[in-house]
């Protein structure tokens, strides 16, 4: 049975409200980012609607807001990839703490849900399993992120971006061709670029057993130059 101490079960408690704070912060700061992207993409199409040809305010209206969006949508995905990186961390390092709670006692685990099955002592598949994207496979779930989401609708304004601005110089269907080419290159950047950034998060680090009373605690010294699971 795991150990039963009330400051150790106090600190966990609080660590685990502390985790829920952040991830739900991290969730919110995702839909405030989002929403705040699709309310100046929505405006700027309106402002473009009302100065549409043969009106000559189109064109460098066009050249300002479009560019302005595009790195607005840029600069959106890449925090969108940082806060959806902060989730999963937090929801790893409760799953650690859940997996403690079901150690209590025998009838604990029943109450405490095991969402990864066999797999729960592992926090990063218990947490993937909590939001929903544990039997997905890897390379599938990167394409359901609202950072994904967010970049396509900027990799559609890039598109069309530059398909305006070739048009001057080019036939239609040569510029319609570079902007889908120039909106495909881009979402697919952005994908291994987010892909890489799950592939190489940090982990959680190794769990440390405790002594016991009459053993001596190992060097801080000797952990530090070993690291996490040396």
């Amino acid at each position: 049975m795991a150990n039963d101490d009330p400051a150790l079960m106090s600190a966990l408690t609080t660590e685990h409200f502390v985790l829920q704070t952040a991830a739900s912060t991290a969730t919110s700061e995702e839909s405030s980012r989002a929403t705040l992207y699709v309310m100046a993409l929505s405006s700027s199409l309106v402002a473009l609607g009302f100065a549409a040809p043969p009106s000559p305010a189109f064109t460098p209206l066009a050249a300002t807001l479009l560019p302005a969006i595009a790195i607005l949508g840029l600069f959106t995905g890449v925090r969108l990839v940082d806060t959806g990186l902060q989730n999963i961390q937090c929801r790893s390092a409760m799953a650690r703490i859940r997996h403690y709670y079901r150690q209590l006692s025998p009838q604990a685990a029943a109450y405490i849900i095991p969402w990864a099955g066999p797999a729960e002592d592992d926090p990063v598949a218990a947490a993937t399993a909590t939001l929903g994207i544990g039997r997905r496979r890897d390379w599938l779930i990167g394409f359901f992120t609202i950072a994904m989401m967010i970049t396509t609708i900027n990799g559609i304004v890039i598109g069309a971006g530059i398909t305006l601005l070739i048009v001057q110089v080019l036939p239609l269907g040569a510029a319609i061709t570079l902007g889908l080419l120039a909106a495909a290159a881009y979402l697919v950047l952005f994908f291994r670029y987010q892909s890489h950034r799950y592939r190489t998060r940090p982990p959680l680090p190794d769990l440390i057993q405790p002594t016991e009373p009459n053993q001596t605690a190992p060097d801080q010294t000797a952990l530090d130059q070993t690291g996490p699971g040396g």
